[in-house]
Parts: C-alpha cells; structure tokens; sequence
C-alpha cells in the first residue's frame, strides 16, 4: 500500500505530461517503478485508501490463465474488464480481422496458451512452465509472454503487463512481472492483485514455496482527468493494514484452474478501505 501511495506521489511530483495519441488526453507521467509483494508473508497488495475490486482482477487472471478472446467469457468469470476494448474501441471495430460482440482478438492469454508458431502450430508457454516447475526446474527461460509484435493488429489492444518471469530457488519460487504502460489510478491495484495471486497459485499448482513477486512497471501516469482526484482524496486518506488472500487449498493443477475454478475459490480476510473513487477510466 506505502509503495502505491508512494509511486503516486512521485507521479505528482516529478511526472512530464505526455500526450497519448490512443485516448487523446495527457498523462503526467514517470518512467520505471519497481514494487515488491510479500507473498510467502501473504501480505496482499490491495488499495485500502479506496475499495478495490479485487474478485474483478482475480476472474481476469483465470481468464489469461484459460486463454480466453472473448469479453462474455471474462464477464461469466465475474469480470467486466474487456468489455470496453472489445466493444468500444474505434480502431478495433474497424478492423476486419474482429469477428464480432466482445471478440478481444490475439490477446493475452491467447498468445501464453496458443503462441503461433511458424509452422502453423500453436505453442503453450504456460503448460511448459508448469510442466518444468512439477518437476523442480527452472531452465533460466520458465517465462510466459503475451508480447507478440506480429500479430498486434490481430487484437484489440497490445499488453500492458506483458511478461511474467518465474524463477526457482530450490524449493522457493519467485516472480519477475513487467508492464510496460500503467494507468496507475485504476490499472494498477488490479495489476499488483494479479502479480501477487499469480505467484501463489504457480507455487500452489506446482507444490513450491511462494516467495517474493516483483512487479517492474516501464511508463506509470495519471491522466489529466484523474489527477485532481488522487491529489485532494486518494493521497489525503491514511491507508490500513494489508489483508491476507485465501486460496482453495483443493487448486492442485493447471487442469483445475482451466475447468471449475471459480471466484469462490478465492477469499480475501480483513480487507478495510475507505469509500470508492469513481476515477474516469479511457479507453
């Protein structure tokens, strides 16, 4: 939570306005930030100094852990978060390669479950992680990555949080995520819940020790049209202590996670916060 208010206030303080050709606002923005999670402490990386909706960010992971395209998929796992860039996005509805309501296109977990290969077939960057992990490797290479160059125009939108490096330490695994766009009032606390949740379900899957999640994030900004409400609300509340993620301790494979696992299977014990913030969101 320090590291989130922490990063925020450096935003304000030392962030370059930026015009951004997608949305067409500024952004006050900074380069690099580096945040770290405590997952072997289960110190959950939630915003208290607003409610966030943490089951929303936790159905979006499990849909790029499935390899989800469409937006109706995600909203059936409890998530909203596609809709607009499926939807509303000008250049992907005009793009012909869109087939239709809620097609996301090569996106995401496309690309981690069904990487195209020159050849025509797909490859499953995931399933080769966790194949290695059962077995207690790491192969200096065990990395998922959605960042897929030639096939941009295939999707409505290029990753954000683009490739997540796992790396075993005898029996301790670790996470390297990297995210090279935040839109640190609204993207940002689902992305810290996702880097953190990832790890702990990897290390469950696998039958290793969580250790420690580190989140690299390239571009962090505040659109113009939020600033004013994280500097006179968000920044002015003192936040609370971290809560603790509860996981289904019956998630025992990658099959369980692409078949019946279901938000109920995730709890979230002493979540305090303080009122919601309605922070515009661009798209």
């Amino acid at each position: 939570m320090h590291q989130y208010l922490a990063l925020c206030q450096r935003i304000i303080d030392e962030g370059v306005w930026v015009e951004n050709e997608r949305t067409g606002k500024k952004c006050l923005t900074v380069i690099n930030a580096d945040l770290e999670y405590d997952v072997a402490g289960n110190q959950f990386p939630i915003i208290t100094t607003r409610k966030s909706y943490w089951k929303a960010a936790i159905a979006e992971l499990l849909g790029y852990l499935r390899g989800y395209d469409n937006a109706a998929d995600f909203r059936a796992l409890g998530t909203k978060s596609w809709d607009a860039n499926a939807n509303l996005n000008e250049a992907w509805l005009a793009n012909p390669v869109r087939k239709g309501e809620d097609d996301m296109g090569r996106v995401y977990g496309v690309q981690g479950r069904r990487w195209r290969k020159p050849d025509g077939s797909s490859l499953d960057q995931l399933r080769k992680i966790v194949d290695n992990l059962d077995k207690g490797l790491d192969d200096r290479g065990e990395i998922l990555t959605f960042y897929n160059p030639g096939e941009f125009e295939l999707g409505c939108l290029r990753p954000c949080m683009h490739t997540h490096n796992f790396s075993l330490l005898g029996d301790t695994l670790y996470l390297t995520s990297y995210q090279r766009s935040c839109d640190v009032p609204l993207g940002l606390n689902f992305n810290q819940i996702q880097v953190f949740t990832l790890l702990a379900l990897m290390a469950q899957i696998t039958g290793k020790q969580a250790g420690t999640a580190y989140h690299k994030v390239v571009n962090a900004h505040i659109y113009e049209d939020q600033l004013e409400l994280m500097r006179s609300v968000q920044l002015q509340r003192d936040p609370f202590d971290p809560p603790q993620l509860h996981i289904n301790p019956d998630i025992k494979s990658l099959e369980d996670l692409e078949t019946w696992v279901s938000l109920d299977d995730f709890r979230v014990e002493g979540y305090q916060h303080h009122e919601p913030i309605a922070y515009p969101f661009s798209v």
